[in-house]
């Protein structure tokens, strides 16, 4: 056997990494992991230094989105593990594999209360799926190894390793971990004859995709299938970009205000094929569109976390499976003779098209949904737009058309903040594709100060801060219940545009419709990071309605 050279724990855990073909890792830097920091100097590993540990994470939850392998993220400890935590509940509500390395306080020093010190596993343990301190330099392989396998399969999500200073500086002879490559169940043969079956008795079935675990031969393999079965297929809240929003098949996304057609189209199936998806509140529509436990549909709910299946719904037929090996295994799925839902997909499909294709007036001189539409009919299939959370991100989420894999990096958490990191992460990944974050102004100023990491590294992402001057969704929500008692919502903003330009980005002011759609194509051909400040009225809350409407509304 070959003589290992001693490595300290900071280069055994880079090394690690790179075995693992990661290549990228965020952060924000501190002592308490100096020695990986340094391990990085000499690594093929591109890091990305952030200016908030938020930010980072999301930065490397957008990565994982995109390639199916752990996003990496690395922030010292106490505060800066307290700040990674948004990011973390994205990855762990939205099934993202993410991987977290905190550095930690010496271990002769733990349990006293020493500085920045946390208990990692106790703090982090009910977010990620495995939360974990590291004791000696010579199991970095082991727990890398594992922290891989546990982000990946199931139901893929975060992970926390915790690294104590010292165990990163001091050296130990041991080998890199292989490459892991996840076990993911296959469905049974039985299982898929006994789909079949259903299928073939079935009048009105319906299809809806979410979940993660994803990939593009998965996602063709299901349009394939769709086409074979001429089966209306709907996508899950924010995870539009599982299937072309262009494709005749597509019936639209089922989330926060859908198109009230699809829903009741949802609710009058006699089958509904839920793949990878959990179907929680909010695509659910407050769990009223499927009965619990047991649903009036016949549900046959397929998911690589067996105990996913029943958790919420007790399924006509559970199927523990991946999404790509159940995408696989369609192929062998055959369609009847005679397909009695004939047409079904062609009047999803028309449902679709009347809810999106033009949007209704709202107040203003800036209509939002026209802006949307504009950029949907000139973005590139394969570009990235990213969205966190607010009453803006209905626009996109709506009227945009999410035609290629990885087109839609958006938060089924409903976490602020997110889109324009997520924004960053992809470009960084990816510097070729035309990469678009929404953003509200309340959800801007959450990470916005990412945007000097947007210029450090040369990443020309565009980002349309939607200014209506208030935090829009509470304050919709505080007009239904309290109309008229606004409270706490009001929001005094800065010139963002002016912000762009103080970072040396490229920023422009947006106060009509018409003046759009050049300031977006002078901040494109800038090639720098863009900021375009949109000013809406506070009247448009929505495509559907408008704050004087809601506050009637509740005071008749």
């Amino acid at each position: 056997m070959t003589d290992i050279a001693p490595r300290t724990g900071g280069r055994i855990l880079v090394e690690g990494l790179a075995a693992q073909g990661v290549g990228h890792v965020f952060c924000v830097p501190g002592e308490s992991y100096l020695a990986a920091l340094d391990a990085l100097h000499d690594s093929p590993i591109a890091l990305t230094v952030c200016r908030h540990e938020a930010g980072a994470a999301m930065m490397a939850d957008a990565v994982a989105r995109l390639t199916g392998r752990p996003g990496i993220c690395m922030v010292t400890r106490g505060p800066g593990a307290s700040n990674a935590m948004a990011g973390l509940h994205v990855a762990e509500h939205d099934s993202v594999p993410l991987i977290v390395f905190v550095g930690q306080v010496a271990r002769g020093m733990r349990g006293r209360g020493a500085f920045q010190e946390l208990d990692y596993p106790a703090v982090f343990g009910t977010v990620a799926k495995w939360a974990v301190e590291v004791d000696d330099p010579a199991r970095i392989p082991e727990v890398l190894s594992r922290a891989f396998h546990v982000a990946l399969q199931g139901r893929p999500g975060p992970v926390v390793v915790a690294l104590p200073e010292d165990v990163l500086a001091e050296a130990a002879s041991v080998a890199d971990a292989p490459r892991v490559e996840p076990a993911l169940p296959w469905p049974g043969l039985p299982q898929m004859a006994e789909l079949q079956k259903m299928l073939w008795g079935a009048e009105r079935p319906l299809m809806v995709l979410g979940g993660g675990g994803w990939s593009e031969p998965a996602r063709a393999a299901v349009a394939r299938f769709a086409e074979r079965f001429d089966l209306p297929v709907a996508t899950s809240f924010r995870r539009a970009g599982l299937f072309d929003g262009s494709h005749a098949n597509y019936a639209g996304e089922i989330g926060i205000g859908p198109n009230p057609r699809l829903r009741d189209r949802i609710a009058g199936a006699d089958l509904v094929l839920l793949l990878g998806a959990r179907m929680g509140e909010m695509p659910s529509q407050g769990y009223t569109l499927l009965d619990v436990p047991v649903p009036r549909q016949r549900l046959v709910h397929v998911h690589p976390d067996a105990a996913e299946l029943g958790r919420v719904y007790a399924p006509a037929l559970g199927i523990h499976a991946a999404p790509r090996t159940f995408a696989a295994s369609l192929e062998a799925v055959q369609p009847p003779g005679t397909i009695r839902w004939a047409g079904a997909a062609a009047a999803a499909r028309a449902d679709y098209l009347a809810w999106t294709e033009h949007p209704p007036a709202v107040p203003g001189p800036v209509d939002l949904g026209r802006i949307v539409c504009w950029l949907r009919d000139r973005l590139p299939a394969d570009a990235i737009v990213a969205n966190g959370a607010g009453n803006y991100a209905i626009w996109p989420g709506r009227f945009h058309r999410f035609r290629g894999f990885g087109s839609q990096l958006a938060p089924t958490s409903g976490s602020m903040g997110y889109g324009v990191p997520a924004a960053i992460g992809a470009k960084r990944l990816d510097p070729s594709r035309v990469v678009v974050a929404f953003a509200g102004d309340g959800c801007f100023l959450m990470t916005g100060q990412d945007f000097a990491t947007a210029v450090q590294y040369g990443l020309a992402v565009i980002v349309i801060v939607v200014d209506n001057a208030m935090y829009g969704t509470i304050r919709m929500h505080q007009e239904r219940e309290f109309p008229g008692r606004v409270t706490g919502t009001a929001l005094r903003n800065p010139d963002f545009a002016a912000y762009a330009r103080a970072f040396g980005g490229h920023g422009e002011t947006v106060e009509r419709t018409a003046d759009f759609a050049a300031a977006f194509e002078r901040a494109q051909a800038s090639g720098l990071p863009a900021i375009l400040h949109v000013k809406v009225d506070p009247e448009a809350i929505t495509p559907a309605t408008t704050l004087s409407a809601i506050r009637d509304r509740a005071t008749r």
